[in-house]
């Protein structure tokens, strides 16, 4: 497995609906594009919401922040970083950056956990190995960036 499979780059346009008045995307945009790059992540390693849902595992986010650094305006294409940077088997947490011709415009973070359909925690190391395996090899630390 390649060291930086947990490290995704997922590209999208801006669409004119996504900006406000003044012609940006507005704030709640970026929550968007996050959640969208993390799918994006998750199916390109082989673990996709869907799958894990099939297995009865829904994972809420706890918490989200953003922090915008430059505007991101109306045709541009993005490029969002997405990485895993922690999991204990119960919570995760990525990170997320937004790049817009190489340069940062916007970066970010959600933690989330794994909950059964009844809202109880799931312990992954011990419910479902495999799937816990496979997390753990994703998860990228500020070394390996």
């Amino acid at each position: 497995m390649s060291k930086n499979i947990g490290n995704t780059i997922y590209d999208r346009s801006i669409n004119y609906y996504e900006t406000d008045q003044m012609g940006i995307v507005h704030h709640s945009n970026y929550i968007r594009y996050f959640e969208e790059a993390r799918l994006d992540m998750m199916e390109q390693v082989g673990l996709s919401y869907a799958a894990m849902e099939e297995h009865g595992l829904i994972i809420p986010v706890l918490s989200v922040a953003c922090e915008y650094i430059k505007p991101v305006l109306f045709g541009e294409k993005v490029q969002i970083h997405t990485r895993l940077v922690k999991f204990d088997g119960i919570k995760m947490q990525f990170v997320y950056e937004i790049y817009c011709e190489g340069e940062l415009r916007t970066k970010g973070e959600s933690r989330h956990c794994f909950l059964d359909k009844e809202m109880k925690p799931v312990r992954m190391k011990r419910q479902f190995p495999e799937i816990y395996q496979r997390m753990k090899e994703l998860v990228i630390t500020a070394t390996d960036k």
